[in-house]
């Protein structure tokens, strides 16, 4: 590992490392030996537990106690873990409703030579949180960058859900609206791998719901206070795990939802298809009936949409 100068060479040493041009890859930061004042100039993307206060790295410890400043999302959550482990450092908020005013200035002292470390409230900094803009504007300026690995919230429950992970997806949180919501599940429908979503408690079974039918009855996983004392992981199918939760109420805690990939997808018949249709118009737009139907059919979206406006052209009853 390589020793951090001293007195204003250190400095120095950092504005002469930032100067490389946007197209030269950054230099990585180096940190210097566990117990001296402060770790080498860069951004250290830091992940911390998601739920255990123990699940973290001795390496994220030592860090964290060291660096100028710690970038945080709510200072009172980082605050407990660096209590539990010891540690004292300077924080300052960073996230979704502050990022935009906030990022130039922690920018000019990265510039200025300064050791950044970014925390997420929970799991790894950039999944689901704001980092990744500020990660993009520090490489662009020749800015040292690396982080230190950890718990994921979302490897988590790929792990525990029972279901494939030889390839999967992470997808985040789906949109809350009902319509944006079926129109993103109808693009990751034939996504051959295991998706992985974040969800919020009082969403969990309408959602479920909207996978059960636009992505058919997989299996899936609902995970749960993951690494905490009531950490519950409940697996079924999509449909018997939204009528659980409709039932059961919201859960408390934070959601994970892992959904199994797609069978071998089975030719249609044309009349089913024409009911298939049918029940997704009588509920909503054309647009969004044609990419439910294809999506949960395997049938190309173009030959839905023929279907669906002979449908809608056919006499009704008289």
């Amino acid at each position: 590992m390589a020793k951090r100068a001293t007195g204003g060479g250190a400095k120095s040493a950092a504005r002469a490392r930032h100067s490389r041009t946007a197209g030269d890859k950054p230099a990585e930061p180096s940190e210097a030996s566990p117990g001296s004042k402060s770790p080498a100039p860069g951004l250290y993307l830091v992940a911390t537990p998601i739920g255990n206060l123990g699940d973290v790295t001795l390496r994220a410890i030592d860090l964290l106690g060291r660096v100028d400043l710690v970038a945080c999302e709510d200072t009172r959550m980082t605050e407990r873990l660096l209590q539990r482990h010891g540690i004292r450092a300077r924080l300052t908020p960073y996230h979704d409703h502050n990022a935009e005013r906030v990022r130039p200035a922690l920018l000019r002292r990265l510039a200025g030579g300064a050791s950044l470390a970014l925390v997420s409230d929970a799991g790894t900094p950039l999944v689901s949180d704001p980092g990744y803009k500020l990660v993009r504007e520090a490489i662009a300026a020749g800015i040292p960058v690396t982080a230190l690995p950890g718990p994921s919230a979302a490897l988590v429950a790929l792990q525990l859900s029972g279901l494939p992970t030889d390839r999967f997806l992470f997808a985040g949180f789906l949109p809350s609206r009902d319509a944006a919501r079926r129109r993103a599940l109808a693009e990751l429908a034939k996504v051959p791998a295991t998706l992985v979503f974040f969800e919020t408690a009082p969403r969990l079974a309408e959602t479920l719901a909207a996978m059960a039918e636009i992505l058919g009855d997989r299996p899936a996983a609902v995970a749960r206070e993951l690494t905490k004392l009531f950490e519950e992981v409940r697996r079924d199918g999509t449909a018997a795990l939204a009528r659980h939760y409709a039932e059961a109420g919201p859960p408390k805690g934070e959601i994970a939802v892992v959904v199994g990939p797609p069978s071998e997808p089975v030719p249609a018949a044309p009349g089913e298809i024409d009911a298939a249709l049918a029940a997704a118009l009588a509920r909503m737009s054309l647009k969004d009936a044609v990419a439910a139907v294809a999506a949960a059919t395997g049938e190309p979206r173009r030959d839905v949409y023929a279907r669906a406006l002979a449908l809608q052209r056919r006499p009704g009853p008289a």
